[in-house]
């Protein structure tokens, strides 16, 4: 599904993409499952840039996805497999039974034609739905929720998924991509498989106007800074990072290998496993 283009100039050259053609079934969303979306480009609601290096790009419909699965017990059937601009793993519409259409999150292994269904205890299939307590040990489940009926939010991005460890005590022991091992209640719902595109991750932008067109902005090391922008900034030609404990943020704060998790944060009694961190070497 990876394509390579043509070293037609030096961005072109290892420039790499998904091929679609193979993949997606329809060019243009159901016009009724869109709406516009406004671009904050990393602003909080304060205004302020709260996510640094975001803005600009190319205007985005934003289509319209269910990830509350309130319809249960109703089968529908894979319609589409389309193209989603605000994320990067597959979408597709959903024809259920009664009429019917909504847009969903694919997994990976399920084409036009197939048939999915959510309940409470259901086949253990890709892209059915059910509650975690009848999903069996070691599946890989995405779109996860954290509440039952809270919707889905875990592993929703292309190619990951959360596996199933344990059940024990009205709890599911789940295994995040991270490492790091969490319990939620076994009432909660996951959809069986992975999610869609996993080639993803193997993308080679190859030259900065894709990526401004896909709304990342410039990212420039602290060290080319002056000392009033960034801690590591200033010095004549290049300079280390200087007498500190290790490498910080534009803020100040300490960065790479350290615990930023609050410790009195309301879910930390559900993690039994911290995730996995890289040490500053």
């Amino acid at each position: 599904m990876i394509k390579k283009y043509k070293p037609t100039s030096n961005g072109r050259r290892g420039m790499t993409g998904i091929d679609y053609r193979k993949v997606l079934t329809a060019t243009e969303p159901n016009k009724k499952l869109t709406k516009g979306r406004k671009q904050h480009a990393g602003r909080a609601s304060s205004g302020r840039i709260s996510v640094r290096h975001k803005g600009g790009g190319n205007k985005r419909m934003y289509r319209q996805i269910d990830f509350l699965f309130d319809k249960r017990d109703i089968p529908a059937r894979v319609e589409t497999v389309e193209y989603d601009p605000n994320r990067n793993g597959f979408i597709g519409v959903l024809v259920y039974a009664d009429g019917e259409r909504r847009y969903t999150l694919l997994p990976q292994k399920v084409v036009v034609g197939d048939t999915l269904i959510v309940s409470e205890k259901t086949e253990v299939k890709p892209g059915n739905r059910m509650a975690l307590v009848n999903i069996p040990v070691g599946t890989f489940v995405y779109a996860v929720e954290l509440q039952p009926r809270g919707g889905a939010k875990l592993a929703r991005s292309a190619g990951t998924y959360v596996q199933v460890t344990a059940h024990d005590e009205g709890k599911t022991l789940l295994k995040m991509p991270s490492g790091e091992i969490r319990k939620v209640p076994d009432t909660a719902f996951a959809s069986v498989g992975e999610v869609s595109n996993p080639e993803y991750k193997l993308v080679k932008i190859g030259k900065a106007g894709r990526a401004r067109h896909m709304g990342r902005r410039p990212t420039v090391r602290g060290s080319a800074m002056n000392p009033v922008d960034h801690p590591h900034g200033g010095g004549e030609g290049k300079q280390g990072i200087g007498l500190r404990r290790g490498p910080k943020t534009r803020q100040g704060k300490l960065a790479y290998g350290v615990k930023t998790r609050k410790s009195k944060k309301y879910s930390n009694k559900n993690i039994v496993k911290r995730r996995k961190t890289k040490r500053f070497q």
